[in-house]
């Protein structure tokens, strides 16, 4: 594979005091839980892929809102770069459906924020839960 970074995007969808989360079927990240997500197509903007890749992955039709923000380089904890992929955070407003796993997802589902402190997940998804909280502060429990 060619070393070059590629861009991706991520879809955070609140729901009350949940977050829609996938269990990861293909590394990086295999078997742990995260936001849905993947590549950016030719021509398309990373808002719309979110919504393409929530759809894709789970089921669930969003709203894309804006850009959270980017998280970047995967290293190993020897420091090497594993994966170096541009992902745009990007906030999704919830429209419609119930989550399922589809595409390269295991297993998808609302998660509690009470629950994600132990949830197995990728080292991003509780600093990012709490970003889109304090970007939406009238979403939190309604509904």
């Amino acid at each position: 594979m060619e070393k070059i970074p590629r861009l991706g995007a991520i879809a955070v969808v609140l729901r009350g005091e949940s977050v829609l989360l996938v269990r990861r079927g293909n590394p990086p990240d295999a078997g742990l839980w995260g936001y849905p997500g993947g590549h950016v197509e030719w021509g398309e903007t990373a808002l719309d892929a979110a919504a393409r890749e929530l759809l894709e992955e789970t089921g669930v039709t969003a709203t894309p809102r804006g850009y959270l923000t980017n998280l970047d380089i995967h290293r190993g904890s020897d420091g090497a770069v594993l994966d170096h992929y541009l992902l745009a955070a990007v906030l999704c407003d919830y429209v419609d459906g119930t989550p399922h796993a589809a595409d390269d997802a295991l297993e998808a589902g609302w998660v509690h924020r009470d629950r994600l402190p132990d949830l197995p997940s990728s080292p991003q998804v509780r600093a990012l839960y709490e970003l889109a909280v304090r970007a939406t502060p009238t979403r939190l429990g309604s509904g």
